[in-house]
């Protein structure tokens, strides 16, 4: 399995109210319900609605009697007019009009007979006022009776005073409707005189939305929740930044190993600052040191640095026990990846020991590990960042991507994640890290045998002979003792599978110089167990 580092509309017109308030609709079905008036009342013709063309005039005047035309007016209706009402600007709807106006009798044509007292036993409605045409290109608002046209000829009138009839219990609907749809308009026109007052008032001292108070009370998050862990872990995190003498180099991340200022990452993070480069390591607060390079393993893809003037209050992170870790169990992970610092993202562990091949896009090296894989999104400069369990605890150090393409830090391209992202086990980087910091030098496990990097071949496959000619199996190291023989397949170390070379030298550098393993092989289509204690190996050359 081969695995490349990560590192470096406009709405309709609405027309203009009218300068005045309409004539109301008359009520059909009111029209239809009112009784037969008297036949002796004298009554006024009313007008059409509004909507219908305008009557003409009988030729006897407007006062002229007869029965009534449709059944209106009913019965009962007040033996005068109302007075005629002068309108007031914005004074809508008109006050309520008194039954009697003396007015109004000095007003009404002469010769017209008027009906006993039958006035109505519920106050009038509030009277409409109406247009009028009052004749030859004027108009008179709310005219009284039928006018005459200019010079008191008869003429086409429309708009004669109207009382609208008072709703009775029991008389149809039409009336509750008229009264519902006059109490809905008023309701609608305080509403909104009331909203533009209070904005026009409120105009210079903000808005009138009702906030509520911008103290919600202190925030009490859990230790173990991501904000809590993070929280937690986020001030012993740096952000690396390697350049070498040429001016090459990247970005990464690292963490806080130890107070006296060792930091933890990748070796590909660093390697451009090895030989007389630049280094430096940046924490969440701003605070910025130099730093230098204490060991680097090219092999374990570890390395350690030293912060110079480092402070006195640095706070190592907790390290867990990656032999504990589960499949399924949460992670968080922390990073910079594209040098966007402090970054946490989070997953599971999606699978152990997975066999990874690592290069860091230069051709130059290459790292073998038996790998924590985790969904957490892991980009190029994450790299070096701890990946920590559901309690903060570090259990890998981030290391690899899976991706569709080219590149890596070094490399010509950078890929993104793809939800395969692979860690280094704490427990073995927690190993190569004390060694570095003791000797300088990275100290590998081994069986004392080259073995083929092909893969497929159903296990590791020692070589005839080893790299520069020599023999494949060191001669008194650990696989020569054991009788392993150039050939032999191994399939297993202790009960892990091994299905090629670079398995088992990732599985092999898990363990320490000195610990006692078991080797399955195959030789000659026969399956063979042997035992076997690890040797030791300094140095990546």
């Amino acid at each position: 399995m081969s695995t490349e580092n990560e590192g470096k509309s406009e709405g309709t017109q609405v027309p203009p109210a009218p300068s005045a308030p309409p004539v109301p609709v008359e009520s059909p079905s009111a029209a239809s319900q009112a009784p037969a008036p008297d036949a002796g009342a004298p009554t006024t013709p009313l007008p059409a609605a509004p909507h219908q063309a305008p009557d003409a005039v009988p030729a006897g005047g407007a006062g002229a009697t007869g029965a009534p035309e449709d059944g209106w007016p009913p019965p009962g209706t007040p033996r005068t007019a109302p007075a005629p009402y002068a309108p007031v600007d914005g004074d809508w709807p008109p006050p309520t009009v008194p039954h009697a106006s003396a007015a109004h009798e000095s007003a009404a044509p002469q010769g017209s007979p008027v009906a006993p007292g039958n006035d109505w036993q519920n106050p009038p409605p509030p009277a409409t006022p109406l247009y009028a045409d009052a004749g030859a290109g004027t108009h008179a608002y709310g005219a009284d009776g039928a006018g005459a046209g200019a010079g008191g000829g008869s003429g086409t009138v429309w708009g004669a005073s109207y009382q609208q009839p008072a709703p009775k219990s029991g008389r149809g609907r039409g009336g509750l409707v008229a009264a519902v749809l006059v109490a809905a308009l008023v309701a609608g026109g305080l509403g909104g005189g009331l909203g533009y007052t209070l904005a026009r008032n409120d105009d210079n001292s903000g808005s009138t939305t009702v906030s509520a108070s911008t103290d919600g009370g202190a925030v009490k998050r859990d230790p173990g929740t991501v904000a809590g862990v993070a929280a937690r872990a986020l001030p012993s995190t740096v952000t690396i930044e390697a350049q070498s003498s040429s001016g090459e180099g990247g970005t990464g991340t690292g963490f806080v190993f130890d107070t006296q200022g060792h930091i933890v990452t990748n070796n590909h993070v660093v390697a451009e600052a090895v030989d007389g480069g630049k280094l430096t390591a940046t924490f969440p607060d701003g605070k910025k040191y130099n730093a230098e390079v204490v060991g680097h393993a090219k092999g374990y893809d570890v390395a350690v640095i030293k912060l110079k003037n480092a402070p006195s209050d640095l706070k190592p992170l907790a390290l867990g026990n990656s032999d504990k870790v589960a499949v399924g169990d949460s992670t968080i992970a922390i990073g910079a990846p594209f040098g966007l610092s402090n970054t946490v993202t989070t997953g599971i562990i999606s699978a152990k020991n997975r066999p990874v091949a690592s290069s860091d896009g230069s051709g130059s090296s290459s790292s073998y590990m038996s790998a924590l894989q985790t969904d957490a999104s892991i980009n190029p400069g994450n790299s070096g960042g701890p990946l920590l369990d559901a309690s903060g605890n570090v259990i890998g150090i981030n290391s690899a991507i899976q991706s569709t393409g080219g590149g890596g830090l070094g490399g010509t391209t950078q890929s993104g994640s793809i939800g395969l992202g692979f860690a280094i086990p704490i427990n073995q980087a927690k190993y190569v890290a004390q060694q570095l910091i003791k000797t300088g030098e990275p100290v590998y496990a081994k069986i004392g045998a080259s073995v083929s990097l092909q893969e497929g071949s159903g296990g590791a496959k020692i070589t005839d002979t080893a790299e520069g000619g020599s023999s494949a199996v060191e001669s008194g190291g650990p696989a020569d003792q054991a009788g392993l023989k150039p050939g032999d397949v191994i399939t297993k170390l202790d009960d892990m599978v091994i299905d090629s070379g670079p398995t088992l030298i990732g599985e092999i550098w898990t363990h320490q110089p000195g610990d006692k393993v078991t080797i399955t092989y195959e030789r000659s289509g026969k399956t063979h167990t042997v035992d076997l204690t690890l040797g030791s190996r300094k140095g990546d050359n």
